[in-house]
């Protein structure tokens, strides 16, 4: 392609270097696996699996070997893949999950036979924790009371109940669709996040929830789980779930982890979990004081060193612990003396500062040590995904604008993707791609952000008035000059428009990539939803509405730049308005009549019936209507006179240079 025009050629050379180093920045994030030698523990996106996997990762910095903590990153499927391709070496799961979800056949119950069946994929199973988290619905304790509710099979005869599950429970294997056939039962659940089930179920918005047994809310709110009186669910025993090589490949982690064989009962597990949800104890402190007692008092100074996630970062002090929260128990209370978690509570008992009202806890969340790092990933996302998605969509909408077909499909597809739920995409991504982490998420990101930058491109070349183009092709401009000189500077603002539009869902969307641990704001969000802490949602939430409306601001400065570039008028036009404005009046002088003023028949009478006809209300507000909508024409009629005389100096600039070439 010939580009003659040099701003054009200067634009596309921009674009072409842009490209070049997003592209670069992508396949460098791509490489960034973890350091060699380095156990890289993920977990999924529920407060039990947060505290075991940094159990895992301190217990294997006590034995003097690195570890990293991938937390967070979404539910079976998205951190069974971040497994298989090789970004994390090991996670905690449960042998029921793996026998239903994972090697999808339920006679598999042992460990030994799961560990069988997963050769083959190259995982391996082992190091029983040495508890049970089975799944079950629970009801407030006076509702199933007053209902006569003790098991599930009672659940049937009351189709009035509302069922509230999460999410995951609701698309299991051995979740809704197989315990409502099981049982009969006639509800039609909605959708929650395993978080919010609880404060939905206290306020009374659902009648039942689903429950991980060793959950600690469930006496903190009163109530009953009912029995599986059919023996619907299988066994879940926490296990850890690894990639096959890696007792070969880093024996010491491994040797380490082995430690944690049976070394976590139910009762254990409940403490834990209370501390994190009930007392908003941070999950790298509720499992250092597990670590303490289990690999002896060296373990202090080594976990949680060179942390960066916000939340681990937060076992430094930085946010507002109560020991004392909510009104539980003591956690250790109901553990037998040599239980291991009775040492974890001791060792975190009385260490937290007093939690103040919601205002003074929002503040110290807000203003952690971890809100800098954040927002610089939060904006990493952001820029390079709008400008991958620029670079993408405005040269595909120039070149779809001689293709009407072409450009029909293109915003179809584009609308398509737009439509895709973002935690669905970013499952596919991480098991085409074969990574967790920045590359997913900016491919995702830039996906959704393709559309409004493609439809106002296309838009925005459309309007340009034919009759420019004509004049244009009329003095020999090629197919890209026009381009240059005349369409694509008319059609700026409303690309920037779609530019300005795409950066506002992203910062939005963003939030997805803490999901698969990228970063970004989204970490504060995903922390608080498992924790039930409305106090870290917003400290994570209020800062992203703050970098759009910084967005905003910066795009309407823009906006208002080229619109006064668009609107100045050229200056011939300049200097004929000057030569024809009237020279000021002399001291005492009287101005000219004006010519078009007309004196109406009827003398004062004329005048009076004029003055009592623009006291009326309603014949003010007919004038004041259509003087709006002749300056709203005059306005119009300016801008359309000013691209115009843009478009009129270009040409004309071009001509000029085109002559002085032949002469």
């Amino acid at each position: 392609m010939h580009v003659s025009h040099p701003c054009a050629r200067g634009w596309l050379a921009r674009c072409l270097v842009f490209l070049s180093l997003g592209l670069a920045a992508v396949a460098a994030l791509a490489q960034s696996a973890g350091a060699a030698g380095e156990l890289r523990v993920g977990s999924k996106r529920f407060t039990e699996s947060y505290i075991l996997a940094e159990i895992a990762a301190q217990t294997v910095r006590a034995a003097g070997q690195p570890a990293q903590v991938r937390q967070g990153l979404g539910n079976t499927a998205i951190v069974y893949e971040a497994l298989r391709a090789g970004q994390i070496d090991v996670y905690p799961e449960y042998t029921g999950t793996i026998a239903q979800e994972i090697v999808k056949d339920p006679s598999h119950t042992s460990v030994a036979d799961l560990d069988r069946a997963l050769a083959p994929m190259g995982l391996g199973v082992g190091v029983p924790l040495g508890f049970n988290n089975g799944y079950a619905l629970a009801m407030r304790a006076e509702q199933a009371t007053a209902l006569g509710v003790t098991k599930l099979s009672d659940l049937a005869r009351l189709p009035e109940l509302k069922f509230g599950l999460s999410n995951e429970f609701v698309g299991r294997a051995d979740g809704w669709a197989g315990l409502a056939k099981r049982y009969g039962l006639p509800q039609s659940p909605r959708g929650l996040d395993h978080g919010l089930a609880y404060e939905a179920l206290a306020q009374r918005q659902i009648d039942v929830t689903d429950i991980y047994t060793t959950d600690a809310q469930i006496g903190k709110l009163g109530l009953v789980v009912l029995a599986d009186d059919l023996g619907y669910f299988p066994r879940y025993d926490a296990v850890l779930l690894y990639r096959r090589d890696l007792p070969q490949r880093l024996p010491a982690a491994w040797h380490a982890l082995q430690q944690l064989e049976g070394s976590i009962d139910q009762a254990d597990m409940i403490a834990m979990n209370g501390q994190a949800v009930l007392e908003s104890r941070p999950f790298a402190q509720v499992a250092q004081g597990f670590v303490r007692f289990l690999v002896g008092p060296t373990a202090g100074a080594t976990a949680g060193a060179g942390e960066t996630d916000p939340v681990n970062a937060a076992a430094t002090g930085t946010l507002p612990l109560d020991a004392t929260a909510s009104g539980a128990s003591a956690p250790g209370a109901a553990l037998t003396p040599g239980g291991a978690a009775s040492a974890a509570a001791a060792a975190a008992a009385g260490t937290a500062p007093k939690q103040g009202g919601f205002a003074s806890r929002f503040w110290q969340r807000l203003w952690a040590p971890d809100l800098g790092a954040l927002l610089g990933q939060h904006l990493l996302l952001v820029v390079v995904s709008v400008g991958l998605a620029t670079l993408i969509a405005v040269p595909l909408g120039i070149g779809l604008m001689a293709h009407p077909r072409a450009r029909a499909i293109a915003l179809g597809t584009a609308s398509v993707l737009q439509t895709i739920p973002s935690l669905a995409l970013l499952a596919v991504l991480i098991a085409v791609l074969g990574v967790i982490g920045k590359p997913p998420a900016l491919i995702a990101l830039t996906a959704y952000s393709v559309l409004p930058i493609l439809s106002n491109t296309c838009a925005g070349l459309a309007e340009v008035p034919p009759g420019l183009r004509n004049a244009a092709a009329a003095l020999g401009m090629t197919r890209h000059q026009r381009l240059g000189y005349v369409e694509f500077p008319l059609a700026l603002p409303t690309v920037l428009a779609g530019v300005r539009t795409a950066t506002a869902i992203a910062i939005g969307t963003a939030t997805i990539a803490a999901f698969i641990g990228a970063g970004g704001l989204g970490e504060r969000i995903v922390t608080g939803l498992a924790l039930n802490d409305s106090a870290l949602l917003l400290a994570g939430a209020l800062p992203a509405a703050a970098l759009a409306l910084v967005s905003e601001a910066l795009f309407e400065l823009l906006a208002r730049h080229l619109a006064r570039r668009r609107s100045a008028p050229p200056a011939r036009a300049a200097a004929r308005a000057h030569a024809t404005k009237p020279a000021p009046l002399a001291p005492g002088a009287r101005p000219a009549a004006d010519p078009r003023q007309r004196t109406r028949p009827g003398g004062d009478s004329a005048g009076r019936s004029l003055s009592a006809q623009s006291a009326d209300p309603a014949h003010m507000q007919a004038t004041e209507a259509q003087d709006e909508a002749a300056h709203a024409r005059r306005r119009a009629r300016a801008e359309e006179r000013a691209a115009h005389a843009i478009a009129q100096r270009e040409l004309e600039a071009y001509e000029r240079r085109r002559r002085s070439s032949k002469d």
